[in-house]
C-alpha cells in the first residue's frame, strides 16, 4: 500500500537503526579470534601466499568486495566461486593461502563441502560467520564472529543487518591490517593508478602549484609593504614569498600579517620595510612531494597559503587552500 513521506523517512531511519546495532553489537564481542586472524594474514602475506575469500548469494558479494578492498591496499586476494571450485577452480588455491569461508548461518552446504577440501590443498581457513556454534564455526582453524541480533527486513528474511555486520567486520580486519604493515599514502597510489583516487594520490607538488606570475615573489631586502600588497594582488594569492640576494627564501608576507601591520605599523605603515613585519621561514613544501601532503600542512597548521620550494630552497611555486577542491583533493 502506499506511504506518506513521513512513514517512508521512519522507517528508513530504522532499517539504519538496526544495521547500526548490529555494528555496535559485533564490535562488543570481538575479542582474540580477531587478534589470531590479523596474525595468520600477517603470516600468510610474509610467506608470499594470498587470500581467498568464498561465500554464495549474498555472502558471495561481499567475499568479492572483501577480495577488491584486500587487493587495493596490497595483500594478493582472490575469490573463489564455490560451485565452480568442485569443477575445477580449486586450482587458484596453494599450500600456504588462508581462506575466509562466509556463512551467516554456518550451516551452509557449499562451505562445509569445500572446508576439507581447502584443509586437504594445504590452506589455513577463517570462518567468517554470524553464528559462533555452528558446524562451520567448529570446524574452521580460525573464526571471525559478527553479531546482528535481527535483520532490517520487516518479513526478517532478506540478509541486511547480517551483511551489513560481515562486511564491517572484514573492512576492520582489512584496516588494521594496513596500519600494522605500515602501508603509506605513496604504496595506496601504486594499486589505484587511474581514476580520480589516482589522480589525488599520485599528484606531486610540482604538478598543482601555481608558477610564474602566479607564484608572487620579491627581494626582501627593498621591498615595501605596500609592494608587497601590490605584488600579492597581482598574483591574486594570499601571500608574497620573499626572497635573500641568493634567491632562497627568507620569509613569508601573507594577508594576516597585512592586517596585523595596518593595526600596529603606523600611519606610513605601507612605505615600511616588509621584512619588518614578514614571518621569517614560514611553513613551506617540497615540489617534489605528493600534493596530498600540502594537504596535510594546511590542515594541521590551519593556514591558507603555501610556498613551494626547490632542493636548494628557493621558492619555485605557490598553492592556494582554495585550488585544493577544484583539484578533488580535499
Amino acid at each position: 500500500m502506499p506511504l506518506d513521506a513521513p512513514t517512508i523517512l521512519a522507517k528508513a531511519r530504522q532499517c539504519l537503526a538496526i544495521e547500526r546495532e548490529a555494528l555496535d553489537a559485533t564490535a562488543e564481542i570481538l575479542n582474540g579470534d580477531f587478534v589470531a586472524v590479523v596474525r595468520a594474514v600477517e603470516e600468510t602475506i610474509s610467506t608470499g601466499r594470498k587470500l581467498v575469500f568464498t561465500g554464495i548469494g549474498k555472502s558471495a558479494h561481499i567475499a568479492q568486495k572483501l577480495t577488491g578492498t584486500f587487493n587495493s591496499t596490497g595483500v594478493p586476494s582472490a575469490f573463489l566461486d564455490p560451485t565452480n571450485a568442485l569443477h575445477g577452480d580449486l586450482g587458484l588455491c596453494a599450500a600456504g593461502d588462508l581462506a575466509f569461508l562466509l556463512s551467516n548461518s554456518g550451516s551452509t552446504h557449499e562451505m562445509l563441502r569445500l572446508l576439507p577440501l581447502f584443509e586437504r590443498f594445504g590452506l589455513k581457513t577463517v570462518a567468517l560467520t554470524g553464528a559462533p556454534d555452528s558446524e562451520l564455526a567448529r570446524g574452521a582453524d580460525l573464526r571471525l564472529i559478527y553479531r546482528a541480533p535481527r535483520e532490517a527486513c520487516p518479513l526478517a528474511l532478506a540478509p541486511t543487518a547480517s551483511t551489513t555486520a560481515a562486511l564491517a567486520l572484514g573492512d576492520a580486519l582489512a584496516m588494521v591490517l594496513l596500519e600494522t604493515r605500515g602501508v603509506t599514502r605513496e604504496d595506496f597510489a601504486k594499486y589505484h593508478p587511474a581514476g580520480t583516487l589516482g589522480m589525488t594520490l599520485l599528484l606531486r607538488v610540482k604538478d598543482i602549484m601555481r608558477t610564474g606570475e602566479g607564484c608572487p615573489r620579491l627581494p626582501e631586502a627593498r621591498t615595501t609593504v605596500q609592494e608587497a600588497i601590490l605584488a600579492m594582488t597581482g598574483a591574486k594569492a594570499g601571500a608574497v614569498a620573499l626572497t635573500t640576494a641568493d634567491g632562497t627564501l627568507a620569509g613569508i608576507f601573507t594577508d594576516g600579517d597585512f592586517r596585523r601591520t595596518a593595526l600596529k605599523g603606523g600611519a606610513d605603515f605601507l612605505q615600511k620595510p616588509v621584512a619588518q613585519f614578514m614571518t621569517r621561514g614560514g611553513k613551506t613544501i617540497g615540489a617534489d612531494v605528493l600534493a596530498v601532503e600540502a594537504l596535510k600542512l594546511f590542515q594541521q597548521y590551519k593556514i591558507s597559503d603555501l610556498f613551494a620550494l626547490d632542493a636548494d630552497g628557493r621558492p619555485v611555486g605557490y598553492i592556494d587552500v582554495q585550488d585544493l577542491p577544484k583539484l578533488k583533493i580535499l
